[in-house]
Protein backbone atom coordinates (compact mmCIF):
# COMPACT_ATOMS: atom_id res chain seq x y z
CA UNK A 1 0.00 0.00 0.00
CA UNK A 2 2.81 2.38 0.83
CA UNK A 3 4.46 1.88 -2.58
CA UNK A 4 1.16 2.39 -4.37
CA UNK A 5 0.44 5.64 -2.53
CA UNK A 6 3.89 7.01 -3.37
CA UNK A 7 3.44 6.05 -7.01
CA UNK A 8 0.07 7.78 -7.08
CA UNK A 9 1.66 10.98 -5.72
CA UNK A 10 4.34 11.07 -8.43
CA UNK A 11 2.06 11.92 -11.33
CA UNK A 12 -1.30 13.73 -11.25
CA UNK A 13 -1.42 15.82 -8.09
CA UNK A 14 -4.68 17.70 -7.66
CA UNK A 15 -3.52 20.18 -5.05
CA UNK A 16 -0.60 22.54 -4.77
CA UNK A 17 0.56 25.68 -3.05
CA UNK A 18 3.14 28.29 -4.01
CA UNK A 19 5.77 28.05 -1.30
CA UNK A 20 7.70 30.96 0.19
CA UNK A 21 10.81 29.71 -1.59
CA UNK A 22 9.02 29.83 -4.92
CA UNK A 23 7.65 33.31 -4.19
CA UNK A 24 11.13 34.50 -3.21
CA UNK A 25 12.68 33.16 -6.41
CA UNK A 26 9.98 34.74 -8.54
CA UNK A 27 10.68 38.10 -6.90
CA UNK A 28 14.43 37.83 -7.41
CA UNK A 29 14.02 36.64 -11.00
CA UNK A 30 12.29 39.94 -11.76
CA UNK A 31 14.75 42.27 -10.00
CA UNK A 32 18.21 40.78 -10.69
CA UNK A 33 19.92 42.52 -13.67
CA UNK A 34 20.73 39.28 -15.48
CA UNK A 35 21.82 40.87 -18.75
CA UNK A 36 24.32 43.23 -17.08
CA UNK A 37 25.78 40.54 -14.84
CA UNK A 38 26.15 38.02 -17.65
CA UNK A 39 27.85 40.69 -19.78
CA UNK A 40 30.30 41.25 -16.93
CA UNK A 41 31.25 37.56 -16.71
CA UNK A 42 31.07 36.58 -20.39
CA UNK A 43 34.58 37.86 -21.41
CA UNK A 44 36.09 35.47 -18.83
CA UNK A 45 33.76 32.52 -19.44
CA UNK A 46 35.05 29.53 -21.48
CA UNK A 47 34.08 29.68 -25.15
CA UNK A 48 34.02 25.92 -25.65
CA UNK A 49 36.57 26.03 -28.47
CA UNK A 50 38.37 22.99 -27.08
CA UNK A 51 36.72 19.96 -25.57
CA UNK A 52 33.18 19.68 -24.29
CA UNK A 53 30.95 22.78 -24.68
CA UNK A 54 30.55 24.60 -21.35
CA UNK A 55 27.28 24.80 -19.46
CA UNK A 56 25.25 27.90 -20.27
CA UNK A 57 26.41 31.03 -18.46
CA UNK A 58 22.88 31.96 -17.43
CA UNK A 59 22.35 28.57 -15.80
CA UNK A 60 25.64 28.73 -13.89
CA UNK A 61 25.00 32.27 -12.67
CA UNK A 62 21.57 31.31 -11.38
CA UNK A 63 22.97 28.26 -9.60
CA UNK A 64 25.67 30.46 -8.03
CA UNK A 65 23.00 32.82 -6.72
CA UNK A 66 20.99 29.89 -5.37
CA UNK A 67 24.09 28.97 -3.38
CA UNK A 68 24.20 32.46 -1.88
CA UNK A 69 20.49 32.70 -1.09
CA UNK A 70 20.16 29.26 0.48
CA UNK A 71 23.71 28.85 1.85
CA UNK A 72 24.49 25.76 -0.23
CA UNK A 73 27.87 24.11 -0.65
CA UNK A 74 28.88 22.87 -4.11
CA UNK A 75 27.74 19.25 -3.47
CA UNK A 76 24.56 20.46 -1.75
CA UNK A 77 23.76 22.70 -4.73
CA UNK A 78 24.00 19.73 -7.12
CA UNK A 79 21.76 17.59 -4.91
CA UNK A 80 19.26 20.43 -4.47
CA UNK A 81 18.85 20.70 -8.25
CA UNK A 82 17.87 17.03 -8.45
CA UNK A 83 15.70 17.27 -5.35
CA UNK A 84 13.72 20.46 -6.01
CA UNK A 85 11.68 21.18 -9.17
CA UNK A 86 11.42 24.81 -8.01
CA UNK A 87 15.19 25.27 -8.03
CA UNK A 88 15.52 23.48 -11.39
CA UNK A 89 12.88 25.69 -12.92
CA UNK A 90 14.59 28.84 -11.65
CA UNK A 91 18.03 27.73 -12.86
CA UNK A 92 16.72 26.58 -16.24
CA UNK A 93 17.80 22.96 -15.78
CA UNK A 94 15.76 20.42 -17.78
CA UNK A 95 16.55 16.87 -16.67
CA UNK A 96 14.72 15.56 -19.73
CA UNK A 97 17.45 17.04 -21.93
CA UNK A 98 20.64 17.01 -19.83
CA UNK A 99 21.84 16.32 -16.29
CA UNK A 100 22.24 19.11 -13.77
CA UNK A 101 25.76 20.60 -13.47
CA UNK A 102 27.82 18.47 -11.12
CA UNK A 103 29.61 19.82 -8.05
CA UNK A 104 32.93 20.13 -9.93
CA UNK A 105 31.35 22.35 -12.59
CA UNK A 106 29.77 24.50 -9.87
CA UNK A 107 33.15 24.70 -8.08
CA UNK A 108 34.94 25.74 -11.27
CA UNK A 109 32.44 28.53 -11.91
CA UNK A 110 32.99 29.86 -8.38
CA UNK A 111 36.77 29.71 -8.90
CA UNK A 112 36.35 31.64 -12.16
CA UNK A 113 34.61 34.47 -10.30
CA UNK A 114 37.29 34.45 -7.61
CA UNK A 115 40.18 34.39 -10.08
CA UNK A 116 38.97 37.51 -11.91
CA UNK A 117 37.80 39.34 -8.76
CA UNK A 118 34.26 39.53 -10.11
CA UNK A 119 32.53 39.68 -6.72
CA UNK A 120 33.33 43.36 -6.23
CA UNK A 121 32.53 44.05 -9.88
CA UNK A 122 29.09 42.45 -9.36
CA UNK A 123 28.45 44.79 -6.43
CA UNK A 124 29.36 47.81 -8.57
CA UNK A 125 27.21 46.53 -11.46
CA UNK A 126 24.19 46.09 -9.19
CA UNK A 127 24.66 49.56 -7.71
CA UNK A 128 24.82 51.12 -11.18
CA UNK A 129 21.64 49.24 -12.07
CA UNK A 130 19.92 50.57 -8.93
CA UNK A 131 21.13 54.08 -9.78
CA UNK A 132 19.53 53.78 -13.23
CA UNK A 133 16.26 52.95 -11.46
CA UNK A 134 16.48 56.05 -9.25
CA UNK A 135 17.86 54.28 -6.15
CA UNK A 136 21.04 56.30 -5.74
CA UNK A 137 24.03 56.51 -3.44
CA UNK A 138 23.93 59.96 -1.84
CA UNK A 139 26.33 62.00 0.30
CA UNK A 140 25.92 60.18 3.61
CA UNK A 141 27.74 56.99 4.60
CA UNK A 142 27.27 54.75 7.64
CA UNK A 143 30.22 52.49 8.51
CA UNK A 144 30.14 49.36 10.63
CA UNK A 145 31.53 45.83 10.88
CA UNK A 146 30.27 42.41 11.89
CA UNK A 147 32.05 39.21 12.89
CA UNK A 148 31.66 36.13 10.67
CA UNK A 149 32.59 32.99 12.56
CA UNK A 150 35.09 30.46 11.22
CA UNK A 151 35.55 26.83 12.30
CA UNK A 152 37.96 26.73 15.23
CA UNK A 153 38.50 22.97 15.09
CA UNK A 154 41.88 21.56 14.04
CA UNK A 155 40.37 18.22 12.93
CA UNK A 156 41.15 18.72 9.25
CA UNK A 157 43.74 17.69 6.66
CA UNK A 158 46.12 20.49 7.70
CA UNK A 159 45.69 19.89 11.41
CA UNK A 160 45.33 23.62 12.09
CA UNK A 161 42.84 26.45 12.10
CA UNK A 162 42.62 28.78 9.12
CA UNK A 163 45.83 30.86 9.43
CA UNK A 164 44.15 33.94 7.91
CA UNK A 165 41.45 34.00 10.60
CA UNK A 166 42.08 35.30 14.11
CA UNK A 167 40.25 35.67 17.37
CA UNK A 168 38.94 38.78 19.05
CA UNK A 169 37.08 39.61 22.22
CA UNK A 170 33.74 41.38 22.28
CA UNK A 171 32.68 42.10 25.82
CA UNK A 172 33.61 38.99 27.77
CA UNK A 173 33.15 36.63 24.80
CA UNK A 174 35.90 35.46 22.44
CA UNK A 175 35.20 34.93 18.72
CA UNK A 176 37.30 33.30 16.01
CA UNK A 177 36.87 34.27 12.39
CA UNK A 178 36.85 37.35 10.18
CA UNK A 179 35.17 40.75 9.98
CA UNK A 180 32.99 42.15 7.22
CA UNK A 181 33.38 45.95 7.10
CA UNK A 182 30.82 47.84 5.03
CA UNK A 183 29.94 51.37 3.99
CA UNK A 184 26.18 51.91 3.58
CA UNK A 185 24.32 54.86 2.07
CA UNK A 186 22.46 56.71 4.83
CA UNK A 187 19.25 57.19 2.78
CA UNK A 188 18.84 54.20 0.47
CA UNK A 189 20.62 51.68 2.70
CA UNK A 190 22.71 50.47 -0.25
CA UNK A 191 26.05 48.78 0.53
CA UNK A 192 28.64 50.51 -1.66
CA UNK A 193 31.92 49.39 -0.03
CA UNK A 194 33.02 46.04 1.41
CA UNK A 195 36.31 45.13 3.13
CA UNK A 196 37.24 41.80 4.69
CA UNK A 197 39.82 41.34 7.45
CA UNK A 198 40.66 38.95 10.24
CA UNK A 199 38.45 39.43 13.30
CA UNK A 200 41.37 40.90 15.28
CA UNK A 201 41.64 44.00 13.04
CA UNK A 202 40.09 47.08 14.67
CA UNK A 203 37.13 48.60 12.84
CA UNK A 204 38.76 52.02 12.64
CA UNK A 205 41.66 50.80 10.47
CA UNK A 206 39.33 50.12 7.53
CA UNK A 207 37.47 53.43 7.73
CA UNK A 208 39.20 55.11 4.72
CA UNK A 209 38.38 52.10 2.50
CA UNK A 210 34.66 52.38 3.25
CA UNK A 211 34.14 55.96 2.05
CA UNK A 212 33.54 56.95 -1.58
CA UNK A 213 34.91 60.50 -1.14
CA UNK A 214 31.76 62.54 -1.85
CA UNK A 215 30.35 62.30 1.65
CA UNK A 216 28.92 65.25 3.54
CA UNK A 217 28.27 63.21 6.67
CA UNK A 218 29.81 60.00 8.04
CA UNK A 219 28.08 57.99 10.77
CA UNK A 220 29.59 55.25 12.89
CA UNK A 221 29.50 53.78 16.38
CA UNK A 222 31.91 54.62 19.19
CA UNK A 223 34.64 52.49 17.65
CA UNK A 224 35.18 55.16 14.98
CA UNK A 225 35.26 58.22 17.24
CA UNK A 226 38.20 60.62 17.07
CA UNK A 227 38.84 60.00 13.36
CA UNK A 228 37.71 63.39 11.99
CA UNK A 229 41.11 64.03 10.41
CA UNK A 230 41.16 60.63 8.68
CA UNK A 231 37.60 61.14 7.41
CA UNK A 232 38.45 64.52 5.89
CA UNK A 233 41.51 63.13 4.16
CA UNK A 234 39.22 60.87 2.13
CA UNK A 235 36.08 63.06 2.05
CA UNK A 236 37.18 66.71 2.46
CA UNK A 237 33.64 68.04 2.95
CA UNK A 238 32.42 65.35 5.36
CA UNK A 239 31.12 66.05 8.84
CA UNK A 240 32.07 63.52 11.51
CA UNK A 241 28.81 62.15 12.93
CA UNK A 242 30.27 59.17 14.80
CA UNK A 243 29.06 58.48 18.32
CA UNK A 244 31.06 59.94 21.19
CA UNK A 245 31.99 58.78 24.64
CA UNK A 246 29.43 59.64 27.34
CA UNK A 247 30.77 58.04 30.56
CA UNK A 248 33.63 59.55 32.47
CA UNK A 249 35.08 58.91 35.91
CA UNK A 250 33.02 61.52 37.75
CA UNK A 251 29.96 62.13 35.57
CA UNK A 252 27.85 61.10 32.59
CA UNK A 253 27.54 63.55 29.68
CA UNK A 254 23.76 63.62 29.21
CA UNK A 255 23.89 66.04 26.28
CA UNK A 256 26.24 63.76 24.32
CA UNK A 257 24.09 60.76 25.24
CA UNK A 258 21.07 62.50 23.70
CA UNK A 259 23.08 63.29 20.55
CA UNK A 260 24.18 59.65 20.32
CA UNK A 261 20.53 58.53 20.44
CA UNK A 262 19.70 60.80 17.52
CA UNK A 263 22.69 59.48 15.55
CA UNK A 264 21.68 55.90 16.36
CA UNK A 265 18.41 56.37 14.45
CA UNK A 266 20.43 56.94 11.29
CA UNK A 267 23.03 54.27 12.08
CA UNK A 268 20.30 51.64 12.44
CA UNK A 269 20.15 51.31 8.64
CA UNK A 270 23.56 49.64 8.59
CA UNK A 271 22.08 46.65 10.42
CA UNK A 272 19.63 45.85 7.62
CA UNK A 273 22.25 44.45 5.16
CA UNK A 274 23.85 42.48 7.98
CA UNK A 275 20.48 40.97 8.88
CA UNK A 276 19.80 39.97 5.27
CA UNK A 277 23.22 38.39 4.74
CA UNK A 278 23.47 36.62 8.10
CA UNK A 279 19.86 35.74 8.94
CA UNK A 280 18.08 35.43 5.59
CA UNK A 281 20.94 34.20 3.39
CA UNK A 282 22.54 32.26 6.27
CA UNK A 283 26.13 33.53 5.95
CA UNK A 284 26.95 33.36 9.66
CA UNK A 285 29.94 31.04 9.34
CA UNK A 286 32.65 30.73 6.74
CA UNK A 287 32.70 27.72 4.42
CA UNK A 288 35.98 28.44 2.59
CA UNK A 289 39.48 28.89 3.95
CA UNK A 290 41.23 32.21 3.45
CA UNK A 291 40.03 35.81 3.35
CA UNK A 292 40.06 36.17 -0.44
CA UNK A 293 37.41 33.52 -1.17
CA UNK A 294 35.21 34.75 1.64
CA UNK A 295 35.58 38.35 0.46
CA UNK A 296 34.27 37.38 -2.97
CA UNK A 297 31.32 35.62 -1.36
CA UNK A 298 30.61 38.65 0.82
CA UNK A 299 30.62 41.01 -2.17
CA UNK A 300 28.12 38.83 -4.04
CA UNK A 301 25.98 38.50 -0.90
CA UNK A 302 25.83 42.25 -0.35
CA UNK A 303 25.06 42.85 -4.04
CA UNK A 304 22.11 40.47 -3.72
CA UNK A 305 21.18 42.05 -0.38
CA UNK A 306 20.91 45.46 -2.10
CA UNK A 307 18.49 43.95 -4.61
CA UNK A 308 16.54 42.11 -1.91
CA UNK A 309 16.24 45.29 0.17
CA UNK A 310 14.65 47.18 -2.74
CA UNK A 311 12.90 44.28 -4.47
CA UNK A 312 9.39 45.66 -4.01
CA UNK A 313 10.30 49.11 -5.29
CA UNK A 314 12.09 47.55 -8.27
CA UNK A 315 9.04 45.40 -8.99
CA UNK A 316 6.82 48.49 -9.00
CA UNK A 317 9.24 50.19 -11.41
CA UNK A 318 8.95 47.21 -13.73
CA UNK A 319 12.57 46.06 -13.30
Amino acid sequence: MRQQSLAAQSGFERYGKKTRREQFLEEMERVVPWFELEALIRPHYPKGENGRPPMGLGIMLRIHFLQQWFNLSDPAAEEALYDSPVLRRFAGVDLGRAPAPDETTILQFRHLLEKHDLGGAMLDTVNRYLDSRGIRITTGTIVDATIIHAPSSTKNAQGERDPEMHQTRKGNQWYFGMKAHIGVDSKAGIVHSVCTTAASVADVHMLPELLHGEERKVWGDGGYQGQSKMIRQVAPHAQDMTSRRTRYKDYVDQLQRTKNRVKARVRAKVEHPFRIVKRIFGFEKTRYRGLSKNHQRLCVNFALANLYLHRRRLARLGA
